[in-house]
Parts: C-alpha cells; sequence; structure tokens
C-alpha cells in the first residue's frame, strides 16, 4: 500500500495531479482544497489512499491527514464512495463539516455537487456518533477516526475499508489484532487476524 508521496508537480487537473516521484509519474485523484495549495514544479508531499480494484489501482492525495481522515469516514456511509467524498471536501472544509454534522445541518452537506437530501441526511446520520472536536483538532484517538497515515494500522484499515469494513468497525478488529500480535505484526497479519475476529 502506498501510503505517502514526495515529489514534483508535474501536472495538475481538475481534480487529479500527476506527482513525478523519481522520474515515475503518479496519478492521484485529489479534492480542488487541495490542488489549491499545489503549485506545478513545486515540491510536494501527500497523505494517499490506496484503493485497489479488480479493474484498476487508485491513488487519492491529500494535503492534510485531517482532510484524510474526513476522506475515510465518508465513505463508511452507504452510497458515498471515493469521488463522492472528494466532492464534499471540495465543497466544504474540515470544519464545516464538522460543524454540519454536529448540528445536524443536512441542507449544508447538500450543498456537494451529486449528493442529494437523502444522502445529506445518511451522512449527517450516520457519522454524528462517529465524529467529535476531537477529529477536528487532528486527535486521531476519537471514536470512529482512522489511525495515522503511514502506520501499520492505517494501511491495514484501508485494506479493510476495501473489504466493506466500516472505519468504527476496522479500528476495533485492527485494535484487538495488535493488542494480540504486537507492534511488529505485519500488514498481511493484521488483516487476517481481524478478519477472523470479525467472523466470530
Amino acid at each position: 500500500m502506498i501510503a505517502r508521496l514526495t515529489g514534483l508537480v508535474a501536472q495538475l487537473g481538475s481534480d487529479t495531479a500527476i506527482i513525478d516521484v523519481g522520474g515515475v509519474g503518479y496519478l492521484v485523484g485529489c479534492s480542488t482544497r487541495t490542488l489549491g495549495q499545489l503549485s506545478e514544479g513545486a515540491d510536494v508531499r501527500l497523505h494517499i489512499d490506496t484503493v485497489v480494484r479488480e479493474d484498476a489501482f487508485l491513488l487519492y492525495g491529500f494535503a492534510t491527514e485531517e482532510e484524510q481522515a474526513w476522506f475515510r469516514l465518508l465513505q463508511g456511509v452507504q452510497g458515498v464512495g471515493a469521488r463522492v467524498a472528494l466532492a464534499i471536501l471540495s465543497t466544504l472544509s474540515a470544519a464545516e463539516l464538522q460543524s454540519a454534522i454536529a448540528n445536524g445541518d443536512k441542507a449544508m452537506v447538500a450543498r456537494t455537487p451529486g449528493v442529494g437530501p437523502k444522502l445529506a441526511q445518511r451522512i449527517v446520520t450516520e457519522l454524528a456518533d462517529k465524529t467529535g472536536p476531537a477529529l477536528g483538532s487532528g486527535d486521531t484517538s476519537a471514536a470512529g477516526a482512522p489511525p495515522p497515515a503511514g502506520t501499520l494500522a492505517a494501511d491495514a484499515a484501508s485494506a479493510l475499508a476495501n473489504l466493506g469494513f466500516k472505519p468504527a468497525q476496522a479500528a476495533k478488529v485492527i485494535k484487538a489484532a495488535m493488542d494480540e500480535l504486537g507492534e511488529n505484526a505485519s500488514v498481511e497479519d493484521i488483516v487476517r487476524s481481524a478478519l477472523k475476529r470479525s467472523a466470530r
């Protein structure tokens, strides 16, 4: 799993960036908020979420771990895929999204193109008990918040997310697996143990 890219911004698109790392260009999907912080030819370091599908190997990049955390949480809601999550993060800042969920303001979330009232209501309802003030302040210890990027737990969480696990569910089984296996366990060992635990 790719967790971080450090290189040069070779090209910017409407919703993607090509990051040149040692002569290899990585196509990375980004929110307009992250793209707005990038300049062609400039050095950049992006936090990366890797999504592996049967027909594609997709990378999504974020200027901050906070935005990456929201990207993962949003995809835990039924009907929200990577593109919709990026659209929401392009429309609302982390603080605005936090406020909308805390206040049950589905209208604010529905400002996002492609997000109707029903989906906005689902996002507000399902994330209400998974987010708190700590997430907005960058503290990832809040219930349901993803682990820091670049860690074994983050790679395991990404793998489990690809298998349909919700963030809170993945965090619970990963913690139990790591408590059992220790911090020197591989991502594969953690995911295998987590899958066994979820099947009990």
